[in-house]
């Protein structure tokens, strides 16, 4: 039996040098020396990819951890914290603002379309008074992406520290962290980068450093303590033992992507084919604009269960896609084309065999959405 094509937003197809690289001998991360070098090393790839000069933390923990960490770490009692949500994920940054004990205010907008600076720039000139904002660049559950660039400009200009989840975007959708004053970027390994999941990385602004380390009260909790790790280097201390055979596959990993110089070409051209192939065979994108090159999501046709559709391409042809979950729950199917699974081969068979389950359940296609995609390469 073939392997299973795993054409998710996240979890993605891991390559067999990164596999490799897993299986290296263990060491004791605490008191080998050469360990923190190799764990520095790997933090400044990853800050190559997020064109910063902000110190950058690896994290044992999924994405999720760099999130909480990032609002543990920043928000005490009390503060006001600013939402940005039109998405899943960016009204669930407010949990986190909640659970800190934060006052969070949401400024929300339609989950189908990328966030509008004019009515941000107004609603901001009516009301500044935030200690920091948050804010998703690429929804992954609807496979929107948002302007991080002019977000985190425009908060800037009132001097708000600015939090932003690139886990679905890092190495597919350009992000330029010191350019765009991002105070913290979040990442993850399972999405772009596609090494194994389990690890969150983030890059630190120094006034984010100041605010995390001069406090009034103390951060809650151990694990999602950022100022533990103050001075790691210099002391040659961790905060707890490091998942080093995981650091092992995502230095691999990063070191792939920083050497594909046309990671972002590759990443625009196979999902604007993808979107035009969907879109002339007569499937509706979720988005209605602002389309994410990592991930497209599709709306649902009238009168089709999503989940009996990705069960039946899973048990024929050994193909996984995604569906949603909350408010999107039953409403988009989504098909990640991220890091290693953005090749022409893996999502033409994708397409090849989504378009032959499609008419299985009675949608009525006006082309063939595989052909179509290879006609629509450029």
């Amino acid at each position: 039996m073939k392997d299973k094509m795993i054409m998710t937003p996240g979890p993605t197809t891991i390559h067999e040098e990164v596999r490799k690289a897993m299986s290296k001998p263990i060491i004791n991360p605490d008191l080998d020396i050469e360990f923190y070098e190799f764990y520095k090393n790997t933090s400044s790839k990853i800050a190559q990819l997020l064109n910063t000069n902000n110190e950058v933390l690896i994290l044992s923990g999924e994405g999720i951890l760099g999130l909480e960490a990032a609002c543990a770490s920043l928000i005490e009692p009390g503060d006001r914290v600013l939402c940005i949500d039109n998405g899943i994920f960016g009204k669930g940054f407010g949990d986190f603002v909640k659970m800190y004990g934060g006052e969070c205010v949401y400024f929300s907008s339609d989950y189908r379309k990328p966030i509008e600076i004019k009515e941000l720039k107004v609603f901001l000139e009516k009301d500044n008074d935030y200690k920091l904002a948050t804010f998703v660049h690429c929804e992954t559950p609807s496979g929107l992406l948002n302007p991080a660039k002019e977000i985190s400009l425009l908060l800037k200009e009132y001097n708000i520290l600015t939090v932003v989840d690139a886990v679905s975007s890092v190495g597919g959708e350009l992000i330029e962290v010191d350019d765009w004053k991002i105070d913290i970027a979040l990442g993850g390994s399972q999405k772009c980068l596609s090494a194994p999941p389990g690890l969150t990385f983030m890059s630190i602004s120094s006034d984010a450093w100041k605010s995390i380390l001069n406090r009034e009260k103390p951060i809650i909790g151990y694990y999602c303590n950022l100022a533990i790790w103050k001075d790691w280097y210099e002391k040659k201390w961790f905060p707890y033992t490091q998942p080093i055979s995981d650091i092992y596959a995502l230095d691999c990993a990063v070191t792939r992507l920083i050497n594909d110089e046309k990671r972002y070409e590759r990443h625009s051209v196979i999902a604007n084919a993808v979107r035009k192939a969907l879109n002339v065979s007569g499937m509706q994108l979720y988005p209605l604009d602002g389309w994410s090159n990592t991930v497209t999501a599709i709306a649902v046709p009238e009168g089709i269960n999503e989940k009996e559709v990705r069960e039946y391409l899973l048990e024929k042809y050994n193909i996984m896609i995604a569906g949603a979950f909350g408010a999107l729950d039953g409403k988009v199917i989504r098909i990640g084309h991220m890091g290693e699974n953005c090749t022409e081969e893996k999502v033409f068979i994708t397409l090849k065999y989504f378009d032959k389950t499609l008419r299985k359940f009675g949608v009525k296609l006006k082309k063939e959405i595989h052909k179509e995609f290879v006609d629509n390469l450029d």
